[in-house]
C-alpha cells in the first residue's frame, strides 16, 4: 500500500514539474487579435466603439450577465471616457479608460480586470477605409504573468478570445451595416 502511494505522489510531482517546465516556454506577452470588413463608413463604426454606453449593443460581454452593475465616468466619449462594470462569473469585475481617441481611426483602451484574475492590459480598436468598407481590428494584448502561461498549458488564450472578439465584430458589422 505504502508503495502505491509513493508511486503516485512521484507520478504527480512529475505531472506538475512537467506542467511548470511547459509553462516557463510561454511568452512574457500575449496577442490576441480579429478583423472583419464593415460595409459602413469608419465613423458610423468608431462612434458605436468610442462611447461605452453604446457597448450593449454589439460586445459579446454585456449579454452574459442580464443584472451585471455598470458605472460610467469620465468623459462621455472618446478620450477619458470610463467603464466599470461588476458581474457574475461569466464577467467578472473590471474597468476600461480609453486612452487615445483617433477619429474616426484608432481607440487605445486600458482594460484593467479585478476578478476572476487579475490582469492589464490594452485593447486597441482600429478603423482601415478599404473602398466601400472599413476593416475594424479589435486587439488585446499585455503581458502573461507565470499564472497566465500556467493556464496556457491547458487553454489556448487565442482561440477562447478570439471567438469573442469574432462574436462581437459580426454584432458590431450588423448593427453598423443598416
Amino acid at each position: 500500500m505504502l508503495k502505491a502511494v509513493a508511486i503516485v505522489a512521484v507520478v504527480f510531482a512529475v505531472g506538475i514539474a512537467a506542467v511548470l517546465v511547459l509553462a516557463l516556454t510561454k511568452s512574457d506577452t500575449f496577442r490576441v487579435e480579429r478583423s472583419l470588413a464593415v460595409k459602413a463608413p469608419a465613423d458610423a463604426i468608431y462612434t458605436q466603439v468610442a462611447d461605452f454606453h453604446r457597448w450593449t449593443g454589439w460586445s459579446p460581454y454585456e449579454g452574459r450577465d442580464p443584472a451585471m452593475k455598470r458605472t460610467f465616468g469620465g468623459a462621455a466619449q472618446g478620450n477619458g471616457a470610463a467603464y466599470a462594470w461588476d458581474g457574475n462569473n461569466n464577467v467578472g469585475a473590471g474597468h476600461m479608460e480609453i486612452l487615445e481617441a483617433n477619429a474616426p481611426s484608432k481607440l487605445r483602451i486600458k482594460l484593467d480586470f479585478e476578478r476572476p484574475f487579475e490582469g492589464h492590459n490594452t485593447a486597441e480598436f482600429t478603423f482601415v477605409p478599404q473602398g466601400d468598407a472599413t476593416l475594424v481590428t479589435w486587439a488585446m494584448y499585455g503581458p502573461a504573468p507565470f499564472m497566465s502561461k500556467v493556464m496556457q498549458v491547458f487553454i489556448n488564450m487565442d482561440s477562447m478570445i478570439g471567438k469573442d472578439f469574432e462574436a462581437g465584430l459580426a454584432r458590431l458589422k450588423k448593427l453598423t451595416e443598416k
